[in-house]
């Protein structure tokens, strides 16, 4: 099995109208059941996103500086960092991606 594709660094949640800036950890795998890309992470804990979602989950969109994906923000764990997932090209470059 190949190993996972991912992405750490910063990048922008919007949610409804509202941006957020946000450290994210992100990994995705092509799943060939469904035949579609799956990708997840988490956000470093943010005062803002807390602020705003309470703990709530949202519709978003992440952007970093490769691309956009929609998203939903789920999921706060203890510490305060709020899951992502998505299931669609992701906002990373993947092995699927890639130049030859």
């Amino acid at each position: 099995m190949d190993e996972a594709d991912g992405y750490a660094g910063s990048a922008r949640l919007r949610i409804n109208d509202r941006d957020f800036e946000v450290s994210v950890t992100l990994r995705g795998y092509f799943e060939p059941i469904d035949g579609r890309y799956h990708w997840r992470g988490r956000l470093a804990d943010n005062d803002e996103l807390m602020a705003a979602l309470g703990g709530r989950t949202a519709a978003a969109t992440l952007t970093t500086e490769d691309g956009s994906a929609e998203c939903a923000v789920s999921d706060p764990d203890p510490w305060g960092r709020y899951r992502v997932t998505g299931v669609s090209t992701p906002p990373f470059p993947t092995a699927l991606t890639a130049e030859a």
